[in-house]
Parts: structure tokens; C-alpha cells; sequence
């Protein structure tokens, strides 16, 4: 049974850990934090009744008040404050978010009102803190991301020592029989793959969904749990995109994922010579030939996951002027073997591609880090991005019957990406 006073104990260090937070006193964080064996991982405690970690706490006490005293506008705000104080408290609110981002604070911790630490730091309009936690989620997702692929090698490295270690075994005992073995059907080892789908829940997998039953209706495609795959209110960013990868008639395009068909139906409208179409899941290509689009002069439909069908085309010396990429149920690792490993033999050297930018849509912090995510990994792949904001209008009504919206911010980053000069 456990002591009571200790629990008292804990959740007394708990509200010092957040006071000290909130009052951006470092040394007595500090003190706390490190000191303190009764709270593990003190630097991401919790308040039981707000759900506020320290980071929270710390970027919280910076909220200004510019409501007028006795209604008028002094340059005293309600609370007493003069603008050099508030000028003072968000400098220490900086030292004091860097110091718990350096102790291991979580960058994306929600509390009970689902805000991020940067949500609030964007709520009371803090931009320095609220980018200082925008970097600190790009250095924690370009740390997973190759974490991921140290672990792909790794597992490979592993593989290959086992079978170092069984030929051995095998050459000793070929030693002592005199029989001769071969080898020829050993195969390599399988990398692993570890995928995570932003804010979706843990049934969302692209395995899950080529074998889900969809449901087409008039202004969007669902999956068999009743998540949203592609909606019709997408269509003024597909039909800018189209026009943006394809701005002149007779050029050659590749779309990868069909869906609704709503950027074919643009970029057909962009008179393309040659229309290559990759689909992966049986429902929609059997849609796709219910309406024709095998008949269409110059599309060529190829049924089948992206990841089998493009190392073929590359092959057999394909080239396309435009590129879009729109897939369901893919991780970021996906995307960023598509444009890493794929893109580079199927462009033209001066050819265009794009994709749909809704990776973190559902919180513009997130959407802001996958930014700067996407920036790097293309520079590092040879890609220059431009960026165009288009305002998406309110959405509210389109989730009805939609199991989790995918899309919960103001304005859509169209991307047009090129090789670099």
C-alpha cells in the first residue's frame, strides 16, 4: 500500500517544479529538476487540474494584458505591468523554455485544453517562443527520422553477422564431412520499417486500407472506418496545383494516387501528352475504369503500390515533365524514399513536381515543423521549394459522418519543388 505522505510529497514537488516554471526562476528549476529523485522525468510533470507540463507553465506566464486601466490605454496594462516589465518576462520566459527544452522537455506534450506548449505560445501571440518550440520539434523529428534509419541499419547489420556466423558454422562442418553446400538461395536481410501517421490513430495503415471497402459519394471517398481519403473542398488546391506543374499543354505528367480523381481531372484539363496514373487500391481503379479514364487519350493507368511500379518505369527510361504525389495511409518515410530515391530518375531536368501538403494539418504547429522537416530532407535530396499560401475556407460541416478531420488550419503551403540550379 503506498505511504500517503509520499504521494503528498511528490505532488508538493510537482506545483515548486511548475511555480518555478511559471516564475522562469532557472536556478530553482534547475535545483529541482536535477535534485529531486522523488519525480521521475521532473522536467515533464504534470498539473492534475490543467494538465500543464513546466514548458507549458513557463510559456503561459508570458501572456501579456493590453486591456486599458480605468478605459484608457496608458501604456499600463490591467495587470500593472509596464511594456519594458513585459519586455523582461518574455527574455526570461526564452532562457527559461531553452532550459527545459535542454532538460528534456517534451516539444509537443498536450494539456487538458489539447494545446501544445508552441499552441499557447501562438494563442498569446509570443512568436519567439512559439518558434523556439517549432525548432525544437524539427530537431526531435529529423533526430527520429534518422534514428529510424540507424535502426534500418543496424537490423541489417545484425542479420548480416548471424550469417556470417552460420556460414562459418556451415564451412566447418562442409570441413569435417567433405560435403559441399551452396548458398545461392540465401536472400538479404529485410530492413525494418517503422511508420508513424501523424495524428491518426494506430488503425491507419496503408495495409489496412488497400484492404478496406471504400465508399464513393458525390463529395468525398471514405475508407471503411469512415476516414476521410480525399474530399471535394480539396479541389481549388488540386486545380492550382495542376496548373502550377503543368502551366503549358503537351507536356508529360505522372500523378501517384488517384482517389477522386480530382487532380487528373485538372491536369487533363492542362492538355498533357502523356497522363500516367499509379493506384494502388482495387475499389478506386475499378472506379477509375467505370468512368473511362482507360480510355482517355494518353492516360495510362498502373495498378499497384508506387513503391513496385516506379522502379519499373525508371527501367524502361520514362521521363515526366510533372510530378504530384498524393497517397493515403503513407508515413514520412514514404514520402521521403519517393522523393529521395524516385523522383531523381523520372523528372526532367527541368521538370516540376508537387505533392498534397497536409502532413500535421491538424495543428498548425505541426504543419510548421513538417515544413521545415520537408525543406531539409529536400535540400538534402537536391530540391528547391517555393511555397504559396492559399486561404482554406471554413470546414467545419464537411467532417460530418468523417470519423477524425485531417485538416484544421487557415491556409493550405502549396509546394512546387525543382531541381537545384
Amino acid at each position: 500500500m503506498a505511504d500517503p505522505s509520499i504521494e503528498i510529497d511528490v505532488d508538493l514537488e510537482v506545483q515548486e517544479i511548475l511555480l518555478a516554471a511559471s516564475q522562469h526562476d532557472i536556478p530553482k528549476l534547475r535545483r529541482l529538476i536535477r535534485s529531486h529523485t522523488a519525480v521521475p522525468n521532473a522536467a515533464n510533470v504534470k498539473d492534475t487540474e490543467t494538465g500543464y507540463s513546466p514548458l507549458h507553465a513557463a510559456i503561459a506566464a508570458c501572456e501579456s494584458d493590453d486591456e486599458p486601466v480605468n478605459g484608457e490605454s496608458n501604456g499600463v496594462h490591467a495587470n500593472g505591468t509596464q511594456p519594458s516589465q513585459e519586455k523582461s518576462v518574455v527574455e526570461s520566459g526564452v532562457n527559461t523554455v531553452k532550459f527545459l527544452l535542454q532538460e528534456g522537455a517534451i516539444w509537443n506534450d498536450l494539456d487538458l485544453n489539447n494545446e501544445t506548449p508552441g499552441c499557447i505560445a501562438k494563442r498569446i501571440g509570443q512568436n519567439e517562443l512559439y518558434e523556439m518550440i517549432v525548432d525544437a520539434g524539427v530537431r526531435a523529428e529529423l533526430l527520429l527520422n534518422r534514428l529510424d534509419g540507424y535502426e534500418e541499419l543496424s537490423e541489417m547489420d545484425e542479420d548480416e553477422e548471424e550469417e556470417k556466423g552460420e556460414d562459418a558454422e556451415k564451412a566447418q562442418e562442409e570441413q569435417a564431412t567433405t560435403e559441399q553446400t551452396t548458398t545461392d538461395d540465401q536472400t538479404a536481410p529485410e530492413l525494418v520499417d517503422i511508420t508513424q501517421v501523424e495524428g491518426a490513430g494506430p488503425d491507419v495503415s496503408q495495409s489496412r486500407y488497400l484492404d478496406s471497402n471504400l465508399t464513393f459519394q458525390q463529395d468525398r471517398l471514405l475508407d471503411q472506418d469512415q476516414n476521410g481519403v480525399m474530399m471535394a473542398w480539396e479541389s481549388d488546391i488540386m486545380a492550382k496545383s495542376a496548373k502550377k506543374i503543368l502551366p503549358t499543354p503537351g507536356l508529360r505528367v505522372l500523378n501517384v494516387g488517384h482517389g477522386m480523381g480530382i487532380v487528373d481531372g485538372f491536369l487533363q484539363e492542362q492538355s498533357p501528352a502523356a497522363h500516367h496514373i499509379i493506384e494502388a487500391h482495387p475499389d478506386v481503379v475499378a472506379e477509375m475504369k467505370r468512368k473511362g479514364w482507360d480510355q482517355k487519350p494518353g492516360v495510362k493507368i498502373h495498378e499497384g503500390r508506387w513503391q513496385d511500379i516506379l522502379p519499373a518505369l525508371v527501367g524502361e527510361g520514362e521521363q515526366f515533365d510533372a510530378i504530384y504525389y498524393d497517397t493515403f495511409a503513407e508515413s514520412y518515410g514514404d514520402f521521403r524514399e519517393f522523393f529521395s530515391e524516385q523522383v531523381i530518375g523520372l523528372l526532367d531536368q527541368e521538370g516540376k513536381w508537387s505533392f498534397f501538403n497536409g502532413m500535421g494539418a491538424d495543428r498548425q504547429i505541426s504543419y510548421d515543423v513538417y515544413q521545415k522537416v520537408v525543406e531539409m530532407d529536400l535540400f538534402e535530396a537536391g530540391f528547391d521549394i517555393d511555397w504559396e499560401e492559399i486561404a482554406v475556407p471554413t470546414l467545419e460541416e464537411e467532417w460530418n459522418g468523417v470519423r477524425r478531420p485531417y485538416w484544421r488550419i487557415e491556409k493550405y503551403r502549396l509546394p512546387l519543388c525543382r531541381y537545384m540550379d
